[in-house]
């Protein structure tokens, strides 16, 4: 059974940085993609960094752009994100996801894409 687990979320203060991980577990994701998404209170859940199985591209939402950098191991069981520069904007909680297999048709989101979700992590910006 493939199991996501998120860590690294905690309060920190605007401008400050955090490096959260996710385990993953159950199976192999060595050449499927991988990703980071974020639910705000009251808002819907969106995709803030994404990294290609074989090619390693990564992929970033707007508002992750320069401040955020998504990575993973070598062994590909571990993914993680270095958020930098955080903003009190940035408080959600922050879900880790990866798709079952390789296959990526052109019209699929990040969102759509992902078949496994880890129950996430909690990250509070104060101003």
């Amino acid at each position: 059974q493939v199991q996501l687990v998120e860590s690294g979320g905690g309060v920190v203060q605007a401008g400050d940085s955090l490096r959260l991980s996710c385990a993953a577990s159950g199976g192999t994701f060595s050449s499927q993609a991988m990703g980071w998404f974020r639910q705000a209170p009251g808002k819907e859940r969106e995709f803030v960094a994404g990294i290609r199985g074989n090619s390693d591209t990564t992929y970033y939402a707007d508002s992750a752009k320069g401040r955020f950098t998504i990575d993973r191991d070598k062994a590909k069981i571990m993914v993680y994100l270095q958020m930098n520069s955080l903003k009190p904007e940035d408080t959600a909680v922050y879900y880790c996801a990866a798709r079952a297999t390789s296959l990526w048709p052109f019209t699929l989101t990040w969102y759509d894409a992902m078949n496994y979700w880890g129950k996430g992590t909690l990250v509070t910006v104060s101003s």
